[in-house]
């Protein structure tokens, strides 16, 4: 959400995908859940924390976004998944600045269908795929970037296409990863 904000902020004409359900909450509503669970039980926090983001977000589907069934910190303690920490995206996709399009389907070069059969051709195309690789699906047959189980080979494939953070080296590999595709995407302006 924080690279589609910035897109947004920059002019740039953006939508976003979620793969699956989730929960939007801000750095105040987390900081006071992490309190909250010295004291009380996970359950209960969990309810607090969706109530709040039901108070502060209001109802996330009219915008695309399904909430997730379980609670945020369950979620994390049980699948090691964190909640959304919203900085200032939702606003973007309550005014429409960042449209919220269903999941993906396919991808044909800059040409991505969707789910309910829509097309959308785009100039970039940026993957976040969260804690479970999915790009290898997407990105069939360039062996050259990416291993069959989704860790990349290379920080740069085939076709003007980069890999960050997905070479297992933790936020050291994703930082080189960053830096030596910004250095050759600079190079070639």
């Amino acid at each position: 959400m924080e690279i589609a904000l910035d897109l947004a902020n920059n002019a740039a004409n953006t939508s976003i995908v979620f793969r699956s359900p989730v929960h939007i909450v801000s750095r105040e509503m987390v900081n006071m859940g992490l309190v909250m669970l010295k004291y009380l039980p996970l359950g209960m926090v969990d309810w607090l924390m969706v109530l709040l983001s039901k108070i502060v977000y209001g109802d996330l589907s009219k915008y695309g976004i399904e909430r997730a069934k379980q609670g945020p910190f369950f979620i994390k303690v049980a699948y090691g998944k964190y909640p959304i920490i919203d900085v200032g995206t939702y606003h973007k996709i309550k005014s429409g600045q960042i449209q919220v399009l269903p999941e993906v389907e396919s991808v044909r070069g800059n040409e991505v269908v969707f789910k309910n059969g829509n097309k959308h051709c785009y100039e970039a195309i940026i993957f976040c795929t969260g804690f479970k690789r999915s790009t290898n699906k997407w990105l069939k047959g360039d062996d050259y970037l990416l291993k069959e189980d989704g860790i990349a080979n290379n920080w740069k494939g085939k076709n003007g296409l980069y890999c960050i953070g997905l070479s297992r080296r933790g936020f050291y590999g994703a930082n080189a990863d960053a830096l030596n595709t910004t250095n050759h995407i600079n190079s070639l302006l």
